[in-house]
């Protein structure tokens, strides 16, 4: 789809794993360590911004790859 991600980008008071400028689409993957109600305060702040975003796990990424860019797809073409 020619989407390019960065890893690791400052977007206010966040870092976002990986981001697609073009889409202003974040994709969070999320591991063992992550905070649900700290994410959903975070999510919240960054999508009144006009971001996207989108969670995986790491073990979706790791067992389910194809089903990942699947989903990836699907919300950078909404």
């Amino acid at each position: 789809m020619g989407l390019k991600f960065r890893r690791q980008v400052p977007l206010g008071p966040f870092i976002a794993d990986f981001y697609c400028a073009s889409r202003r689409l974040i994709l969070e993957a999320d591991g063992a360590h992550h905070d649900p109600a700290r994410d959903t305060t975070r999510d919240a702040h960054l999508a009144a911004l006009g971001y996207r975003i989108l969670r995986v796990t790491n073990h979706d990424i790791r067992t389910n790859l194809p089903g990942v860019l699947t989903r990836i797809a699907k919300e950078a073409t909404r």
